[in-house]
């Protein structure tokens, strides 16, 4: 299932009402269809929050996102793109990172202490969804950022639900 165009409450809403039937139809194990379904809810209300800020005069396609729902094998691969400014990429970058180099008891403990420091960013979240799509994924965040021009690049994220989770991923 993919999806590339503009994006809006709606558009995200209906998106993942066709996700949620497509995965009752598509996958036999509850647990692994929860897991996908809530890793995909934290990626779109990702996009959602963070996209379409961008007011650069030359730029057209600021409000392109791109979205990808695939499974192989019995894993689950959900891709994602979006512009954003490159002032912004170095944090998402150390974000990312530093979200990869965390063992999952490290990552628990980040998260903890995150949601209980209940400081909110002007874009509306306390910084959780990162770090609970690697949490419930049980795995890395790969991503890629490609310069669109000197003000804007491109970045992609990919995350692998795999269809035997790690025992680290169950216990979520």
């Amino acid at each position: 299932m993919s999806y590339k165009g503009n994006a809006n409450g709606d558009l995200l809403n209906n998106l993942m009402d066709v996700v949620q039937v497509k995965l009752a139809e598509v996958e036999p194990k509850s647990n692994i269809k929860k897991r996908v379904f809530h890793i995909l809810v934290e990626i779109l209300q990702n996009i959602y929050h963070h996209y379409g800020h961008i007011t650069i005069d030359d730029f057209s396609d600021k409000e392109s996102v791109t979205f990808v729902l695939a499974k192989t094998q019995g894993d689950y691969y959900i891709i994602t793109g979006n512009y954003i400014l490159n002032e912004e990429m170095p944090a998402l970058k150390a974000k990312i990172d530093l979200i990869n180099s965390l063992s999952s008891e490290k990552l628990k403990q980040v998260y903890v202490e995150t949601l209980g420091n209940g400081v909110i960013s002007e874009k509306g979240g306390a910084g959780l969804g990162l770090i609970e799509i690697a949490r419930k994924s049980g795995g890395k965040l790969f991503y890629e950022f490609r310069l669109y021009n000197n003000h804007l690049s491109f970045f992609s994220l990919m995350v692998k639900i795999p269809a035997a989770l790690p025992a680290a991923a169950k216990a979520k």
